[in-house]
């Protein structure tokens, strides 16, 4: 559990600490959205200089199809799974947001399995991008689907054409998007360049945006209360079992150790920026604590925590 004294880690801890026992420690909201379009901007680079490097090899396409296929099963599973316990919006809107994906967790991985010296795949960086909207198309399908069945004509219908475009032009997206693009042209020269930004002071910046989540994430603990069971139970028992499945498909297709860690994280991992902002106003029928207080509240601290050694571990035995 050497994941447990790495200094991010504890900042996360740490701010968890500090919401819980009520301190007034907390980080502007402009200083928070800067650290978050820095770490999706430094990961894209990343992962486009070593993309310029390797190419675009069929372990490549490999790992991005895993990637699609996952983001397009674990929605369409747990919906299916939650249409009997939860009112039928309330299980497309959480199966959106666990079948979307967190940035924070994934690039919180990167960094662990670059300490460790685990080799994984600049694409990866564009499996993240290409997980994080299939998951919110598939909940306005089943949305307006469910709202044709219940006969509500005054329901609002959600436009198929404008939550596509919110999907794909999200600013975090486009901005990772756009920054592997760039690493990928620039290539080594670029990567020299960007160095100093892009590298060093990665870490550093990691931990500030790490300990802001633990402060939000002991926030968002209470709005799972008074939430049904199976809310609870899914948020825990749902993310082991999306990173079992990933593993399981990496296994059978040969994908290298380090890019099976990440798709399992992927896959364990919960949404709790891009899609919530869209079920909003897509869903507005759904409280947004239920599926906020879920991800945010139980889900993404699981994983940094736990998550991301114990997935590394059982995929290290595996191999």
């Amino acid at each position: 559990m050497n994941n447990l004294l790495d200094p991010s880690i504890l900042f996360f801890i740490f701010g968890i600490f500090a919401g819980i026992v009520k301190s007034n420690l907390e980080i502007p909201q402009p200083i928070s959205r800067f650290l978050s379009l820095y770490l999706l901007m430094a990961l894209g680079l990343k992962g486009g200089f070593a993309l310029n490097q390797s190419g675009f090899t069929s372990e490549v396409a490999v790992g991005l199809g895993l990637a699609i296929g996952l983001a397009i099963a674990i929605p369409l599973l747990g919906y299916n799974l939650l249409k009997y316990k939860l009112d039928k919006l309330d299980a497309a809107a959480v199966a959106a947001t666990y079948g979307s994906i967190s940035a924070v967790t994934f690039i919180t991985t990167t960094q662990v399995l670059d300490q460790s010296g685990i080799a994984y795949g600049g694409h990866m960086a564009a499996a993240m991008a290409m997980m994080e909207s299939p998951a919110i198309i598939i909940a306005i399908v089943l949305t307006n689907r469910i709202r044709q069945e219940s006969q509500c004509a005054n329901a609002p219908q959600a436009s198929f054409g404008k939550i596509l475009h919110e999907s794909f032009t999200d600013g975090g997206q486009l901005l990772l998007l756009g920054s592997l693009l760039i690493g990928l042209v620039s290539g080594e020269s670029g990567h020299k360049v960007m160095a100093p930004f892009s590298i060093d002071l990665f870490k550093g910046l990691l931990a500030f945006f790490l300990l802001d989540m633990g402060l939000v994430a002991a926030r968002s603990i209470a709005e799972i209360r008074g939430k049904p069971p199976i809310a609870l139970a899914y948020a825990i028992i749902a993310p082991p079992t999306h990173a079992l499945i990933a593993l399981a498909l990496c296994h059978l297709f040969h994908v290298a150790l380090g890019d099976t860690i990440l798709l399992m994280i992927l896959s364990a991992s919960a949404s709790y920026i891009a899609v919530p902002a869209v079920l909003r106003h897509a869903i507005p029928e759904v409280q947004p604590a239920l599926y906020m207080g879920m991800s945010l509240g139980i889900t993404f601290p699981l994983n940094i925590i736990l998550g991301i050694p114990i997935y590394s571990h059982i995929a290290k035995y595996l191999f």
